[in-house]
């Protein structure tokens, strides 16, 4: 896929939140993505993140977002309102809360009642591996991303672009073999009709 899409995924976790210590600051932290799990994008593709996906690009400049909209910015890393990791399960973040923003507070009040409990984060392609399988499925595992923001989302969706990017990429394949196959069966008609011609001639 090319870099040039800006993709999200998506996933319902256990968001949690907190008062921090005896500043009290409030916190909404959790897991933005997950490693190893495999979503099925549509019957017969597949998509995983691999471990490491993020390892180059924690260090940008990476905004919390409340559904994906730029004006409505939860936390940031540059400003150490957002913090973000990698480990072995994911890819985990924690973000501090200003109590002067009523839209980040009621967004914490919706969490910490189990009203939202999604997370999304928006990205793009680096580096990935296909696997097209004999059985004529096929599998994405994102090797590297260039990370832009993480959302705490209302409704999770799988980004429309994305599945027509990913759809494209299937037709491409789907493509190429059936002109591979067209060209060995031209090539296979040539050589019986070479053979038939030099039986003719002895």
């Amino acid at each position: 896929m090319s870099r040039e899409t800006r993709q999200t995924r998506s996933l319902k976790t256990e968001l949690k939140t907190r008062a921090e210590g005896d500043s009290g600051d409030l916190i909404i932290e959790g897991y933005f993505a997950v490693f190893g799990r495999e979503t099925e994008l549509w019957p017969g593709a597949f998509e995983e993140i691999a471990p490491g996906a993020f390892d180059q690009t924690l260090s940008n400049d990476i905004r919390a977002l409340i559904n994906h909209e730029t004006r409505l910015v939860l936390g940031r890393t540059k400003a150490g309102t957002l913090t973000l990791r990698a480990d072995n399960h994911g890819l985990w973040g924690s973000i501090r809360i200003n109590p002067n923003d009523t839209d980040a507070m009621n967004l914490y009040e919706r969490v910490k009642r189990g009203d939202v409990d999604q997370c999304s984060f928006g990205f793009n392609i680096v580096r990935e591996e296909t696997d097209w399988r004999e059985d004529g499925t096929v599998k994405w595992t994102i090797q590297e991303v260039d990370l832009h923001e993480v959302s705490v989302v209302t409704f999770p969706a799988y980004e429309e672009t994305g599945v027509i990017a990913r759809q494209k990429q299937v037709e491409e394949h789907r493509t190429r073999l059936f002109e591979a196959r067209r060209q060995k069966l031209i090539e296979r008609v040539k050589k019986i009709a070479q053979t038939t011609v030099a039986g003719k001639e002895n």
